[in-house]
Parts: C-alpha cells; structure tokens; sequence
C-alpha cells in the first residue's frame, strides 16, 4: 500500500500523475501507467474543483487488482450524469473512469468520501 496527501492546489493533478507513473513503476505495472494517470487525473482534478481542503490518493495491489482511492472532504456522491455531448467541456471525467476500469465506485467515509477504481494487476517481468 502507498497514500500521499495532496494540497489544494492546480499542482496537485500532476503531482498526482507522476507520483503514480513512478510508483507503478516502481511495482512493475508500468503497463497500467497510461490509463493510470488519466484516470487518477480525473479524479484528483473533481475533488480539487469541489471540495475544499486535501486529497488523499492510495494505491494497492492485491488479488490481481490495482485499486487507486482518492479520498476528500466532501461526502456527496459522484453520480455518474447523462452521456456528455463530444464538444462539452464537462461530464467527462466518471465516463472515462467508468470505460477504463474493471470496476469504480465510492463511499461515504468519516472524512467525506472515497472514490476509487480498479485495473488489471499485470507485473511485467524485467528480463
């Protein structure tokens, strides 16, 4: 398991980014790095845009899954709207969650929520 705390700061999405790019890395699941980071981005980029306060990202990997959390202080919901149009600036991020991952969800937590997905835990091996 790995968590880092993330101000409320713009810099926090690619904080976010890279510090799942290397420790996918680091794991040897470089091969979920792409869809990784888009997806992480999305989240960490809703719960920036509407709550106030830090966000907590965590990794873990078990069972054959790697299961990525983003929690925050906000205790409603995601709900994942109607299919967003091509040229609409919005409605996208849960969408993209929902087509990338095996599997995402949320929950309510004694902080807010947590809002997580789940990808294939495929090491690579090194040779």
């Amino acid at each position: 398991m790995a968590s880092w705390r993330l101000p409320h700061k713009p810099s926090s999405v690619p904080k976010a980014r890279h510090l799942t790019r290397e420790l996918l890395i680091d794991w040897g699941y470089s091969g979920q790095g792409d869809v990784a980071e888009l997806l992480v981005s999305e989240l960490v980029t809703n719960a920036l845009k509407y709550v106030k306060g830090t966000v907590e990202l965590s990794f873990t990997a078990e069972d054959g899954l790697l299961r990525i959390e983003v929690e925050d202080a906000n205790p409603e919901l995601p709900q994942a709207g109607a299919a967003p149009r091509p040229d609409d600036e919005r409605g996208h991020g849960l969408r993209l969650v929902d087509m990338l991952s095996c599997c995402w969800g949320s929950v309510r937590t004694g902080r807010g929520k947590v809002v997580w997905f789940e990808l294939p835990a495929c090491a690579i091996a090194e040779s």
